[in-house]
């Protein structure tokens, strides 16, 4: 029997904004696995996975998901991960691997699918793309993303604020993840670069707990750690000059 492992990206929370392709790699698989940070916890993923999957089909599979400082323990826990997957592989034959977001962008799934390459030798590997928290933010806020020839810098904020200034003082759209913990140091970052006015941030996007305000009104207090901000280009407002 050959093993398929399937990278599924569900979306920022979302559940509408799963793909039809995305729904029918989640039904097609023997198990949906979902990635959490202890056995009690129900993750977004998990949240979102239930509204097209049966609770029976899903297993959580504990990931090291916030440890940044214990790198033995971090190693361990990912191998253990590794080991539970490899394990439902050799068992059910197509597991799918449903990650928040899209599979290929910062996602937990580019590790395990290494890691179980390695342990189920001749493993196929598969994604299927998902909406990104940038995407459903610039559609909730109106912020436009690129135009013309003007890039696109992604850059998470847990790679230090020189990154994230750097960014801003290039061309373009900025957009950060991850900066609910050093939203103070974002704020300062913008303010500096002169592109504070027109940035926008957003947490929990599609879920009850929503968030989506200027980023003029950051005060330096604590967001949730998966907080999103755009900080759009620099445009005269021309029209049709970029295409």
């Amino acid at each position: 029997m050959s093993s398929h492992l399937v990278g599924v990206g569900v979306g920022p929370g979302d559940p509408e904004l799963v793909t039809v392709k995305g729904v029918n790699a989640l039904r097609a698989a023997d198990v949906v696995v979902v990635p959490v940070m202890d056995t009690g916890e129900r993750g977004r993923a998990e949240a979102t996975v239930l509204h097209y999957v049966p609770g029976e089909k899903v297993v959580r599979v504990v990931f090291a998901l916030n440890e940044r400082t214990d790198r033995a323990r971090r190693e361990a826990a990912w191998d253990a991960a590794g080991e539970r997957v490899a394990a439902l592989l050799r068992e059910h034959g197509r597991v799918a691997f449903a990650t928040i977001g899209d599979p290929n962008v910062y996602s937990t799934f580019t590790y395990l699918a290494q890691t179980v390459g390695e342990l189920v030798p001749g493993t196929v590997v598969e994604t299927v793309p998902g909406i990104t928290a940038m995407q459903d933010l610039a559609a909730r806020s109106g912020a436009v993303l690129t135009e013309g020839t003007e890039p696109l810098t992604l850059v998470p904020v847990t790679a230090g604020a020189a990154v994230l200034k750097e960014a801003l003082n290039g061309p373009g759209t900025v957009v950060a993840y991850k900066f609910g913990r050093q939203a103070a140091e974002v704020a300062e970052a913008l303010r500096e670069s002169g592109r504070l006015d027109d940035a926008v941030w957003g947490s929990a996007l599609g879920l009850p707990e929503e968030s989506v305000r200027p980023a003029a009104e950051l005060d330096g207090g604590p967001l949730p750690y998966l907080s999103t901000l755009i900080a759009p280009a620099r445009r005269d407002g021309g029209r049709g000059g970029k295409l």
